[in-house]
């Protein structure tokens, strides 16, 4: 049985990295997948490969930082899928690397508007037909810095954690029309991140340096993690689960089961349930 199977999902940053590996992952599960990028390239290989392990996708090239490029993508999204019952927003930027009183403002911003307005750009575009219909699954992926400090990557680290505030917010607003809303902590994975890390040299700090060529050597989290608790997520089994912040390595399977503290996995992280 694959829940999945046939529901529209618009994943935007899906040309590569974390979001062209669940663009992969939802196709293998039937969804019909809307592949959202800048780059018309990588576009296009996301889409031949999914069409070559026999998936349904859709490319769509548009900036998230553009909402109106966003709503047009949604539109489009209805007029050959029938809408987005699924929105993944991936699409997110590093931003400067270094000591804060050495980056410059402009890059700092710059990494807001694509990480913070790029996914409520997503969001609110989305959001309207998710109400009518009385029904839909944000997911949006959060990084290092979002639960706790990391120096030399203030602007990425205070994007990520605008995310999940804004993802509990959002949840609180859209509950009592059966819309749920959850940030996923996809843990360390090679990505062009992980060098632009390592290129980056002295000015990311040596522990950075080493958990980024730790990454590089082995891969960082298995796909498969990723995969399993974005389609958890993303499925009518998370229905009582909105406003939460979850990592890959936590317990998450026991939340189908459970209930919890009401400020378990958010921001604050408390491990109580």
């Amino acid at each position: 049985m694959r829940p999945l199977k046939d529901q529209a999902v618009l994943i935007t940053g899906a040309g590569r990295g974390i979001g062209k590996r669940l663009a992969i992952g939802f196709a293998a599960e039937g969804a019909r997948v809307g592949l959202l990028a800048r780059s018309q390239a990588e576009l296009d290989l996301a889409k031949l490969e999914i069409e070559h392990a026999g998936g349904t996708a859709l490319r769509i090239r548009a900036d998230v930082r553009d909402y109106e490029q966003m709503s047009a993508a949604v539109e489009r999204m209805r007029a050959v899928f029938g809408g987005v019952h699924v929105l993944i927003a991936a699409a997110a930027i590093q931003g400067p690397i270094g000591p804060l009183v050495e980056v410059k403002p402009r890059a700092w911003s710059e990494t807001l508007e694509t990480n913070l307005m790029g996914t409520m750009h997503a969001c609110r575009a989305v959001l309207p037909q998710m109400i009518e219909k009385r029904r839909g699954k944000i997911v949006v992926i959060g990084g290092g810095g979002a639960a706790s400090g990391r120096p030399r990557f203030s602007a990425y680290a205070a994007s990520k954690a605008a995310v999940v505030r804004f993802v509990e917010t959002l949840a609180e607003e859209v509950r009592d029309f059966n819309v749920q809303v959850n940030c996923m902590a996809p843990g360390g994975t090679y990505t062009h991140m992980t060098d632009e890390i390592l290129h980056s040299g002295e000015r990311a700090g040596s522990k950075e340096i080493e958990q980024a060529e730790d990454v590089r050597l082995t891969g960082g989290t298995h796909p498969d993690k990723q995969i399993h608790l974005a389609l958890f997520l993303a499925s009518e089994r998370s229905n009582h689960i909105s406003g939460k912040l979850l990592h890959v390595n936590d317990d998450w399977k026991r939340l189908e089961r459970e209930n919890m503290h009401p400020e378990a996995y958010t921001l604050r992280r408390l491990s109580k349930m």
